[in-house]
């Protein structure tokens, strides 16, 4: 995700990364910015309204995660795994910390928000909301009859994840808008 201007990180909305996220996926290129942001717009409602689930999935912690690019990851085989990385998630405490952000990340939150983001990719892939997540957005890719298959969007389960931990966490922003400014500090570091 490219960084928006300094100033701006504190004032620009969580639906503004959500449609970032989105329209930097190679897939969408050329998609109405208006689609995108009801694609956003629709994911985040959906993330935000799904009920409270534990994460079932074993949990690891690596230390990689910087030079990796990962904050936390879901993995299903050989057996459901969340791997938190937590290189990634001391950077973000520390980016908090100096930006003054912990009115909206309360300490201890990064790690709370990674594993909800992370159980929510749990239930996406397990579970029915995958599909509940697809109707909702209401992309409809073929139609015969009364039948229709709506098809993934690509970004959406991501949008849906973040919603979902910035809900459950009682978080001030969502945890997108973290991991852009955290991405952001990273390059920065190593130009």
């Amino acid at each position: 995700m490219s960084s928006p201007p300094a100033a701006s990180w504190e004032t620009r909305d969580d639906l503004g990364f959500a449609v970032r996220l989105l329209s930097e996926i190679p897939v969408h290129e050329g998609r109405d910015p208006e689609l995108l942001r009801h694609w956003a717009r629709t994911a985040g409602a959906f993330g935000a309204a799904l009920a409270p689930v534990p994460c079932r999935a074993r949990v690891t912690e690596r230390a990689d995660g910087l030079e990796r690019g990962l904050l936390a990851r879901y993995v299903s085989r050989p057996a459901p795994t969340v791997e938190l990385y937590t290189d990634t998630l001391a950077a973000a405490e520390e980016l908090i910390d100096a930006r003054g952000w912990r009115h909206w990340y309360p300490p201890g939150s990064v790690r709370e928000a990674a594993l909800a983001h992370e159980a929510v990719h749990e239930q996406l892939h397990h579970g029915p909301a995958k599909g509940a997540l697809k109707r909702a957005l209401g992309h409809l890719v073929l139609r015969a009859g009364r039948f229709r298959l709506y098809g993934h969007v690509a970004g959406a389960e991501e949008i849906a994840a973040h919603a979902y931990a910035r809900t459950v966490c009682g978080l001030g922003r969502s945890p997108l808008h973290l991991t852009a400014a955290l991405a952001d500090a990273v390059t920065q570091r190593e130009k």
